[in-house]
């Protein structure tokens, strides 16, 4: 598969060996892969096969513990760690415990330990590894010396233990209340992580009816998630992901908003992006309206040196762009294709460029979509199958070929085709196609893309950067995703924002 990089689609000239329109088949072949990366493996239970074997019994659907021995030294304590470790691919992973009896001495602990970890000692006794311990209330990082940390926890009590990634912190809370945090100075995967260290514990019967059931969302936790059963010492355990900690994560959202609010903008900033955005991509009536509206917020002197500044390239060929566009937009390529050999024949007239590879299989998709397989199937062993055996263009043309295996096509695999999002993409690429026309353009990229897109372009590049640092670990920013669902609609040419 060839991959167009920002190297190769910056050329300075418009004679370079580079077709500037492969960028745009790039940001065609974002499409062909679901938005959010591969999704991550949870904790779902406990792991029996490698524990503390001597010292504690788990139940038969390996979320109950119960201590069973004496507690005489220190490395008798039963200990249990998650099947998997806490994902790390998101902003917060939190788990429950309850404590239906805490023993004789309340010699119970939770809270995080790695692969390594020696299964004879408490978590947080030993390096790598961080607990809560609720005989003295505790934090126990690393060694034997704990730091005063929250209060003691016993019999009833549910207590939690999370990792913050946007933070790196560990928490902990206590019956749906926050205990606090801590930095979190453990490097690699960390496994969901219980201790019980008490005898006289006591089995009840009843509590094998559906009380503990395995519920991932079902019920809430203590600390306002939406899945509950717990783990104790005698322990229900309840492991569940960020995703239903709503409002925990809603609060870490709303404290890096206001930390961005904080930032101050002159109004002029935004209004130029917004403007240039419009006017780069031929939204003419969009950009009147803007003009009219901005003229109650911005004052007018602001107004008339921006419109003069870095403006002349980006206006050029508007009616002729908005025109072109439209077309593409509602499906109508033929008048589309007819209207470039008219206005702007020197991009079409390479039959093999990428801008012609993107207008012909268009109109397959639209035959496509209109039902007309046969027309379809003649229009593309025609003007896409020269595509074929191309670098760059094979695999969409195989794409396209897809759809006519389906009785309903949206559903299958390269169902993203029949999306409005491809049409945008089309009429993307020759809206900066007939930008480069423009004899004074120097730059190349400043057609294929507005202030404002690589702005945003720029934003995901520092997201990325920003959670490297971070090990990796933490949410990861998807802008396609970030705009899906920010939206109710897909905004005009948000396609090629990244």
């Amino acid at each position: 598969m060839t991959t167009t990089t920002n190297t190769a689609i910056s050329s300075n000239s418009k004679n370079g060996n580079q077709d500037p329109g492969l960028y745009f088949i790039d940001v065609a072949r974002q499409y062909s892969s679901p938005v959010g990366g591969e999704t991550e493996l949870e904790p779902t239970e406990l792991n029996t096969v490698k524990c503390s074997g001597g010292f504690l019994v788990v139940s038969s659907d390996k979320l109950r513990v119960k201590y069973t021995n004496v507690n005489h030294h220190g490395h008798n304590v039963g200990v249990i760690q998650a099947d998997r470790p806490a994902p790390e691919k998101r902003l917060v992973y939190y788990f429950e415990i309850y404590v239906k009896n805490a023993g004789a001495k309340g010699q119970i602990a939770i809270g995080f330990t790695n692969h390594s970890f020696n299964m004879r000692r408490q978590p947080g006794w030993e390096a790598n590894s961080c607990g809560y311990h609720g005989d003295d209330g505790n934090l126990y990082r690393g060694s034997g010396t704990g730091e005063a940390f929250g209060p003691a926890f016993t019999t009833n009590d549910t207590v939690g233990a999370g990792i913050n990634y946007a933070s790196q912190e560990f928490f902990f809370t206590k019956n749906g209340a926050v205990v606090g945090a801590v930095y979190k100075d453990i490097k690699g995967l960390l496994l969901p992580t219980v201790a019980v260290h008490s005898q006289n514990e006591e089995y009840v019967a009843p509590l094998l009816t559906s009380q503990i059931e395995v519920n991932f969302g079902k019920k809430s936790f203590a600390f306002d998630l939406k899945a509950r059963y717990p783990f104790f010492c005698f322990i229900l355990i309840d492991f569940f992901s960020y995703f239903s900690s709503k409002e925990y994560e809603r609060q870490e959202v709303m404290k890096q908003q206001m930390a961005a609010d904080k930032i101050s903008l002159p109004p002029i900033v935004s209004y130029e992006l917004v403007r240039s955005y419009l006017l780069h991509n031929g939204y003419e009536e969009t950009l009147k309206a803007f003009d009219v509206a901005s003229k109650n917020t911005i004052p007018s002197i602001y107004i008339a040196q921006e419109n003069g500044f870095g403006e002349q390239h980006i206006a050029y060929a508007l009616a002729q762009r908005k025109a072109v566009r439209q077309l593409i937009r509602n499906g109508e390529i033929d008048s589309a294709l007819s209207k470039l050999h008219e206005w702007y024949p020197q991009i079409v007239q390479d039959e093999k460029s990428a801008t012609c590879f993107l207008l012909h299989s268009q109109k397959f998709i639209e035959l496509v979509r209109a039902g007309a397989l046969e027309e379809a199937v003649h229009y593309g062993r025609i003007e896409l199958a020269k595509f074929f055996k191309l670098p760059g263009f094979d695999d969409l043309v195989r794409d396209c070929a897809a759809l006519l295996a389906y009785e309903q096509p949206h559903q299958c695999s390269a169902g993203y085709l029949l999306e409005e999002s491809q049409r945008e993409i089309v009429a993307d690429a020759v809206n900066g196609m007939i930008l480069l026309t423009d004899p004074n353009v120097k730059d190349a990229q400043s057609c294929l893309r507005s202030h404002l897109e690589r702005l945003l372009r720029q934003l995901t590049v520092c997201c990325l950067e920003r959670r490297s640092l971070n090990g990796d670990q933490g949410e990861g920013f998807h802008l396609h995703r970030a705009l899906n669902t920010s939206t109710a609609g897909r905004g005009p040419s948000a396609n090629t924002l990244v």
